[in-house]
């Protein structure tokens, strides 16, 4: 006993140590999970260079000349016509609701006046409100197209310079015409916030119930599964109140965030969002036994919806199986709601898509939540 180091009890206790740590089979988890998702996310999943962007093409006439430009577009990589006889009506439908990035406007007499060489238009219209996804996309515009039109046409090489000058490649950037990054991101910040703070709240507060053992005296009681459940988690609606109003104070009058759309329809969204939220809480706080363990699988949520929703960075940037993923996670359709209503000034109809998809989230976690709670009762 009297030696300072003796391999045995050493030993015994690292044995006792890797015991535990089988046993804790959610912090085991996390140490093997969440390496390997950082792994697998930053090295395959982000990308600050979107390409395949949907476009529509809005063009009366199908001349030779359009059509090679539209074709040189898509060979850069970045542009993929989703919509190619898109009206004009149309076009601002897609590019509102967010199912186009671009949408590409020939004129009907663009073919003239290419043969004439009398100065040529072409309209790009860019949904800005993501100044990353944009950026690239322009920048390969003017060149692109101005050597489409010198292939098609035949001009000498030595006609190139005075030929591209003639092409006039007008850009419109919608609804963040000076890039400001803060319009994107500011908006994205009440989601991530509202993530943040409402499940990690709620699943720390239901697992100290079971911590403290005074959940045993709330089943005592003669009320209802869906009555402990709505308890529990109504109060922090007024937390999460407290925050909406924060952030969106402070966006419009710190950051000069626009708000374009209405304030009912984007409080409802908000609604919908953080009821998603606090009852994800409480179906994390029926899988953890400690409050630690429902911090870590809290963070373990977090660190996919984060990099995977478009917040940090371009969700059309992503592999398909990525934004399948981003797909499933609550967070992704509040960014698309958030935005498209304080920056496009969206109505019900182009964001029913998202709405939708949170009140479904809504309905599955409260199956989810319930069924565990039966189980955690039995």
């Amino acid at each position: 006993m009297n030696r300072i180091l003796s391999l045995r009890r050493l030993f015994t206790i690292i044995r006792k140590e890797s015991i535990q740590m089988r046993r804790d089979r959610i912090t085991f988890a996390m140490m093997l999970g969440v390496p390997m998702m950082q792994l697998m996310l930053f090295g395959f999943a982000i990308n600050n260079d979107p390409k395949g962007l949907p476009a529509a093409l809005v063009t009366p006439t199908q001349d030779r000349f359009s059509r090679a430009m539209v074709s040189a577009l898509e060979l850069t990589g970045y542009y993929r016509f989703t919509h190619p006889d898109a009206t004009a009506a149309e076009a601002e439908a897609l590019i509102a609701a967010g199912d186009v990035s671009f949408v590409v406007t020939v004129p009907a007499d663009f073919g003239r006046r290419v043969e004439r060489g009398d100065h040529p238009q072409i309209l790009i219209e860019a949904d800005a409100t993501d100044p990353a996804v944009a950026s690239g996309a322009i920048n390969t515009l003017s060149t692109v197209a101005a050597d489409a039109l010198l292939r098609e046409s035949g001009t000498e090489a030595e006609a190139a310079l005075a030929e591209a000058s003639r092409l006039n490649v007008v850009v419109h950037r919608r609804y963040n015409p000076e890039g400001v990054t803060q319009y994107n991101i500011v908006p994205g910040l009440l989601g991530v916030i509202l993530q943040m703070t409402m499940t990690m709240m709620t699943a720390m507060a239901l697992t100290r119930e079971n911590e403290r053992g005074t959940m045993e005296n709330l089943l005592s009681m003669p009320v209802t599964p869906i009555e402990i459940m709505l308890g529990k988690v109504l109060p922090f609606f007024v937390v999460g109140a407290v925050q909406v109003s924060v952030v969106l104070i402070a966006a419009r009058v710190i950051f000069g965030v626009p708000f374009v759309g209405g304030l009912p329809l984007l409080l409802a969204g908000v609604f919908i969002y953080v009821m998603a939220l606090v009852i994800l809480g409480y179906v994390f706080s029926t899988a953890a036994r400690t409050q630690m363990q429902a911090m870590q699988l809290t963070f373990f949520y977090f660190l996919p919806s984060i990099l995977l929703s478009g917040f940090m960075f371009p969700f059309r940037g992503m592999p398909q199986w990525a934004q399948y993923i981003g797909e499933i996670l609550p967070l992704t359709h509040f960014l698309r709601l958030i935005r498209a209503v304080m920056l496009k000034g969206a109505d019900l109809q182009a964001v029913a898509q998202p709405m939708a998809a949170l009140a479904g989230f809504v309905v599955v976690f409260s199956v989810l939540a319930l069924s565990r709670f039966r189980q955690t009762l039995d």
